[in-house]
């Protein structure tokens, strides 16, 4: 909260704990606390916290008890982040001081394990991570006892109660909090493999004889596939790095080129390339060639119709390809378009039938799972798809092209000043961007983000982003070359004088 507040903080992150005093000190709430599409985060030392995360912890647990969530209280995960850990344990003891049972995990932990510990245990989730973001951001995310992201309405629930703290909590320190028994350390990852053993062919993919190069970009979701299947996993920037070698750890293809050169030396059948807390996935094939979101989402889709005679509705989000509405169409099934962010997605599978759900940012559900984005499982449930059809990963997308034509993607995100960004949002909305590259627009879609339909079938979107102060822009055509100047061609209008007026 704005202002000034005389408070008594503890420090509960340095290793000698039970040593330090309490500080009467002055503390200014500056920034303000803001979730965003999935979650809230915010650069550490800045807006990240002890201070905020404690406040945000207690609105969590009046949000918790209030509306009675669950009876269970909480279970609470942590990324490989910079002080990751310390601000788990601090949230940990907000949320014991506050009466809920707390469940910690007692090491680094993906977030989809932490998905499935919400349902196992039918408490809420809470992992301590920044997801994909830079490495100087962390976050705090919400996990509905039902197994997946906390919906729109439950989020804002959280926020309600946020209004309403006015200063941190004062917490006892984490190991006496434990040793009364208010906090549990557990190991939650071995659970989840369990079931993803029973879910997956493991047997199949052992047999098959193929490799699998897996790059979990320093983040929580190494050595997981290794715990499965053993050798056939060879790993690649698989060591704890809270700086991920210096870049965002986002599954996306320009931060692939190292799993691409790997997956070749290696005579790998595929890349697997997870994000920071291994929800999300990237994957190149055989070659090394990047397998964008939108075809490992169109691939399950086929996969799960024709071989294993699933069925239900296909959830996309609004920057999803367009591919999807054609098979949706072949199949007989119905599609829906949600805004962007995994949770609309989720809030779709836990009412309904949904055969595939997913975002082009590499979130990906599918049916007989977590109604949650699982990179560990999406990766693993492709690689058996590879085994089955007996073919190669490249050939399997060629197949897709060949049916339903070709489908390209580009986006791009621009960091730029929040005057050339609001213009440019304004401009769009606006209506006064008539003409990209030569293709004059026929239609626009405000769901989320301004999509301009072009009159070739192609189409392109520009976004401010939820969470980072950049402006996305993403564009599909039939041609690689004209989806990128469809992109670059609006980026170059940033510096119009007409997108500041």
């Amino acid at each position: 909260m704005p202002g000034e507040l005389d408070i008594k903080i503890r420090l509960p992150y340095f290793s000698d704990q039970e040593k330090i005093k309490k500080l009467n000190c002055k503390t200014k709430f500056m920034t303000p606390i803001k979730f965003g599409t999935d979650g809230w985060r915010a650069i550490i030392a800045d807006g990240f916290t002890f201070e905020n995360l404690n406040i945000v912890s207690q609105a969590a647990a009046s949000w918790i008890l209030d509306e009675k969530i669950t009876k269970n209280g909480v279970v609470i995960g942590y990324d490989a982040r910079f002080l990751s850990r310390e601000f788990a344990e601090h949230a940990a003891s907000v949320f014991a001081e506050c009466g809920l049972p707390v469940r910690i995990s007692d090491s680094i932990v993906a977030t989809p394990v932490i998905s499935w510990a919400a349902k196992h245990y039918d408490a809420t989730g809470i992992v301590i991570t920044a997801s994909h973001n830079p490495p100087v951001y962390n976050g705090f995310k919400i996990k509905a006892p039902f197994g997946g992201s906390a919906s729109p309405e439950q989020i804002d629930g959280v926020e309600e109660k946020l209004q309403k703290i006015k200063s941190p909590l004062v917490v006892r320190p984490f190991n006496n909090l434990k040793k009364l028994g208010l906090i549990r350390e557990m190991d939650f990852a071995e659970g989840y493999l369990n079931v993803i053993r029973k879910r997956i062919d493991i047997d199949s993919i052992n047999d098959s004889g193929l490799k699998i190069g897996h790059d979990p970009m320093h983040g929580s979701g190494s050595g997981l596939l290794k715990r499965l299947l053993g050798d056939r996993v060879k790993e690649i920037h698989a060591n704890r790095d809270p700086l991920f070698g210096g870049k965002a750890p986002e599954p996306m293809e320009q931060n692939m080129t190292d799993l691409s050169a790997f997956v070749i030396k290696n005579g790998c059948s595929l890349g697997i390339a997870n994000d920071g807390d291994a929800d999300r996935i990237g994957i190149v094939d055989e070659n090394g060639a990047f397998v964008s979101s939108h075809m490992i989402l169109s691939l399950l889709a086929k996969y799960l119709v024709h071989e294993k005679g699933l069925s239900g509705t296909i959830i996309k989000t609004f920057s999803t390809t367009d591919m999807l509405n054609k098979q949706a169409k072949a199949y007989g099934l119905p599609l829906e378009t949600t805004p962007i962010g995994f949770k609309y997605v989720a809030e779709k599978i836990i009412k309904g039938d949904v055969l595939v759900g997913g975002e082009e940012s590499g979130g990906v559900s599918a049916k007989g799972h977590l109604p949650e984005r699982d990179g560990i499982y999406i990766g693993l449930l492709i690689t058996e798809m590879i085994v089955k059809s007996g073919t190669s990963l490249s050939s399997l997308v060629q197949e897709l092209f060949d049916e339903f034509g070709n489908h390209e993607y580009y986006r791009r995100d621009v960091q730029t000043d929040d005057a050339k960004k609001q213009g440019m949002i304004r401009f769009c909305n606006d209506k006064k961007l008539t003409e990209i590259a030569g293709k004059k627009v026929i239609g626009w879609d405000m769901t989320d983000g301004i999509k301009h339909t072009l009159e070739d079938g192609s189409w392109l979107l520009v976004r401010q982003s939820g969470t980072e102060p950049v402006l996305r822009i993403y564009a599909e055509a039939t041609d690689r070359k004209l989806a990128e100047n469809l992109v670059n061609g609006t980026i170059k209008l940033l510096n119009e004088p007409e997108i500041l007026l």
